[in-house]
């Protein structure tokens, strides 16, 4: 159930830096779990303790061919959770098997 509802951490250069300045860290998560179950989920996989946690859905788009400019589908609808650990914590996501 725990991996199910964590799909995958971001990892792209702005997640790079929420983490180096802010220690933030984000994930793509199922986009039918709540704030409960996600932090829930993130406690028992990483042994870590979170201190809040964000959700935010990103709806989905018009995928347009640049060069007919018609559209040629839909892109995905994702949930992303950005989510701050409590002070001592740390997450590895080079080094941790998920």
């Amino acid at each position: 159930m725990v991996h199910s509802i964590l799909i995958k951490p971001l990892v792209s250069e702005k997640s790079n830096m929420l983490t180096e300045k802010y220690k933030q860290y984000g994930f793509i998560v199922d986009r039918k779990a709540n704030k409960k179950q996600i932090k829930e989920a993130i406690e028992k996989v990483y042994n870590v303790e979170v201190a809040w946690i964000n959700t935010i859905v990103k709806p989905s788009k018009n995928r347009i061919n640049p060069k007919t400019r018609q559209v040629t589908g839909r892109s995905n609808i994702h949930k992303k959770a950005i989510f701050a650990l409590k002070e001592g914590y740390d997450i590895d996501f080079y080094e941790t098997k998920y």
